[in-house]
Parts: C-alpha cells; structure tokens; sequence
C-alpha cells in the first residue's frame, strides 16, 4: 500500500494564551500544498520496521512513524509488540522547516494501519490527537482553521489556487526553541487583530536569524501576495498568482545556501482524493 504525506503552511499563526499543560492556545490558518513524502507499508514477517530514504530521519521510537504504528497496533487490540509489517519512508519535506513533514507522515501511516488492521476511524483520528497536535489536520486538508493546540479544527473555505514558492535556509529551527524564544522576548504586537495574516513566531526568530526577515522582503518584492515564515520556521513562503512569477522568485532567492521549490496549494477535496485511504 502507498500513501502520501502532504506537507502544510500556516497562513497565520497568532498565538493568544499560556496554558497549564506548557503548550500555547493558538488560532492558526492551516493550507495544505502538493509537496510530499510516500510511505510505502507492506506485509512482512517479524517485527515492525521503518526505514526512511533520508539519513538524517529519526530512527525507531524517536520516529513519529514508528510511535503512531505502535498505537495503532494497541488500537487493533492486538498482543505484544507491533509486528508484519515494513513501513518505508521517502523524504521530500525537509524536517524542522514548519512543514509538517513528521506529523503527516504519521496521519498517513495511521490512514493506512487502519485500513490494514480494520481499526475504526473515529479511534485512528483519536490515536492522531493523542500523538501531537497538528497531526489532527492531516486528516482534513485544505484551508483550516485551528483553535487550542491547533488541533480544535474548523474547514474554512478553500484558499484561491496559487503557487507556493518554499525557501529553506541553510538551518533549522525546532519547534521548542521558536515557543521558548515567543515566551522570553517582549511581544508588544501580540495585541493586534485576529483577522491580520500574521505569524506570532517570526519576530523571536528573525531576532535570532535575520535571514528570514530578509528572505520575506525579498518574496514580496519579487511580487508574492503573501509571503512570510511558516510554523516555526525556518521555512519562508510566498504565494504567487502564476508558475512564471514563482518560478523566477524561486530561481532568484535561490543560492549556495538557500534551497527553493515550488509547489501548490491544495484544495480539501484534492487533498483527500489524493492522500490515499
């Protein structure tokens, strides 16, 4: 069986509380893009094994993959460690870019499992928001809005088609430090209206790497409607009307130490006709 695992960009990212748990209350605009891994799942003898095409992919329990296997596997009722089947990853979104690269490669392995090991949907959506929480949005797709976590989700109406042109600098940036660098920087603009496509998270990051601050004033100058970073970071995105622009933006932006691509957006029904199961 092979399953895509689509990555996402936060059209807006306004982080609006502290909670007690040490998370944050968010409301964030998810849209998902036609950039992907695929997972390949097969039957096979002996114990669980994921394997990835990238080096640098977390192996073992450290996996996302791997932990949303071994909860399926308790889901399917099933004895002892997880077994029977080969789960073999290729990596196309880059990890610690504010893709979501990992969390979708765990929604899809769950689709998947739950399909393999007849486990009712409703308990696979559940096994999704008990492993983190953008997880619950790639079992939508499309334009959505998140409340909580992000994983109180609401479908809005889809986003008008457009290019996506992806910058990646030559770092990352873990999800922990962006929240942790949020939490001690005086944020003033936090105050400001809900409506505004704005993402909480860039300012602490651009304090810390002020490529990214340079790589959005150089999408919106190359003409994208909206261009800023995604998640936290450390991609930059920008949103272009035709492949033309975002082709000469991506050929532009890119250097020896920046990579680009370009992609789509994806509308909810092409999401999931072309998710898999």
């Amino acid at each position: 069986m092979r399953v895509r695992a689509f990555a996402k960009i936060n059209l807006s990212l306004r982080i609006v509380g502290a909670r007690g748990d040490g998370f944050h209350d968010l409301r964030t605009i998810f849209q998902s893009i036609a950039l992907h891994d695929t997972l390949t799942i097969r039957r096979t003898r002996g114990a669980l094994r994921v394997t990835s095409d990238d080096p640098t992919c977390p192996a073992g329990r450290a996996n996302l993959v791997w932990r949303a296997a071994e909860r399926m596997w308790r889901a399917a009722r099933a004895r002892g460690a997880p077994q029977g089947v080969a789960i073999d990853l290729r990596k196309r979104i880059p990890m610690n870019a504010g893709l979501g690269g990992g969390s979708s490669d765990a929604a899809a392995a769950i689709r998947a499992l739950a399909r393999l090991w007849r486990v009712d949907p409703s308990r696979a959506r559940a096994v999704g928001r008990e492993l983190g929480a953008d997880v619950a949005y790639f079992f939508e797709g499309g334009t959505a809005l998140g409340l909580d976590r992000g994983d109180l989700l609401f479908p809005l109406v889809d986003h008008p088609p457009a290019f996506v042109v992806l910058v990646l600098p030559g770092f990352g940036v873990s999800t922990k430090e962006a929240y942790a660098w949020f939490d001690a920087d005086a944020a003033p603009a936090r105050v400001t209206r809900r409506a505004d496509l704005v993402n909480d998270l860039q300012p602490p990051v651009a304090r810390r790497h002020p490529e990214i601050p340079r790589i959005v004033g150089a999408l919106a100058r190359a003409g994208a409607s909206h261009a800023a970073m995604t998640g936290s970071g450390s991609t930059v995105f920008g949103l272009f009307a035709s492949r033309r622009a975002a082709d000469r933006a991506a050929r532009d932006l890119a250097s020896r130490s920046r990579q680009t691509r370009v992609t789509t957006t994806l509308n909810r029904e092409q999401y999931q006709r072309l998710a898999g199961p």
